[in-house]
């Protein structure tokens, strides 16, 4: 009975340092249950511990334990309870792609603000994009059209 009284603070330490680490698992990022649970679970290895090698066995078992409860987790979170939440969102519709906004661009005049040797920055209708030429050099003010768009980028030619 006097050994396991002298073992209850190492014992409690571990208990509620793993349970915290678990809370940790379905709360995300690294907020105060995992720094409590990390503090609390190395006191009760540094508490039980009478050497080395009884310190790493305590560690590999409380791993085991934790991926066991990390696994539970993951599936909680993909399959179960969690996943038929109505937090969770299902159908996601996809909005307009960036290419497709800047497509209204195409074949419209503006002027280049800075100098383009080829990429600089023109305003088309009071909106500066950055755009880019041929490999041709644009001097500051000249008038220029859009000739295509690649992705995000903006081909632009003098007018």
């Amino acid at each position: 009975m006097n050994a396991f009284l002298m073992n209850l603070p190492a014992f409690l330490c571990m208990i509620v340092g793993f349970a915290l680490l678990v809370v940790e698992m379905y709360i995300p990022g690294f907020g105060a249950p995992g720094i409590s649970g990390t503090i609390l679970v190395i006191a009760g290895v540094a508490l039980k511990a009478k050497s080395i090698s009884e310190a790493l066995i305590i560690i590999v078992i409380l791993a085991v334990l934790l991926c066991v409860a990390l696994s539970i987790s993951i599936h909680t979170a993909s399959r179960g309870r969690l996943a038929k939440s109505k937090l969770v969102l299902r159908n996601v519709s996809k909005g307009p792609s960036a290419e497709s906004d800047l497509n209204y661009f195409v074949g419209q005049s503006g002027v280049a603000k800075t100098i383009l040797r080829p990429a600089g920055i023109a305003e088309f209708d009071g909106v500066k994009l950055n755009v880019v030429t041929e490999g041709d050099f644009i001097p500051a003010g000249t008038p220029v059209k859009v000739n295509r768009v690649e992705g995000k980028r903006i081909v632009v030619q003098a007018i």
